[in-house]
């Protein structure tokens, strides 16, 4: 049986743009991709610190420090509000991932990470 686990997070990043005509995903600043494991088109979950809004959608690779809300979640998303990005993986018994929480400054910026074993 498969269990779902958060193997990528990218904790309390500042939203810097919503863009409602853009066809839909979030842009995150490629550095904090590669830091925590997350990839292109991958599916995420984003969680609104500052009003409690859920997405998910895919990622586009944007510049430093960008995190920018595209198509509908822009409605829910605005400049300024703190999110946290979670990347999930589905495992079976017996296998294991390294989960990578990466943790930025107010300007988006790679700060540290924090890694653990997930094993199932």
């Amino acid at each position: 049986m498969f269990k779902t686990f958060v193997k990528s997070k990218i904790h309390r990043a500042t939203v810097t743009d919503a863009n409602l005509s853009y066809n839909g995903s979030i842009t995150i600043d490629q550095q904090l991709l590669d830091a925590s494991g997350l990839r292109p088109y991958e599916l995420v979950h984003i969680n609104n610190v500052s009003n409690a809004a859920h997405w998910e959608t895919y990622i586009v690779p944007g510049n430093a420090g960008d995190i920018i809300l595209n198509g509908p979640p822009s409605r829910l998303f605005q400049p300024g509000d703190l999110v946290v990005i979670l990347g999930m993986i589905n495992l079976q018994p017996g296998e294991s991932v390294t989960h990578c929480t990466v943790f930025v400054n107010e300007k988006n910026e790679f700060v540290s990470d924090l890694q653990h074993p997930i094993v199932y």
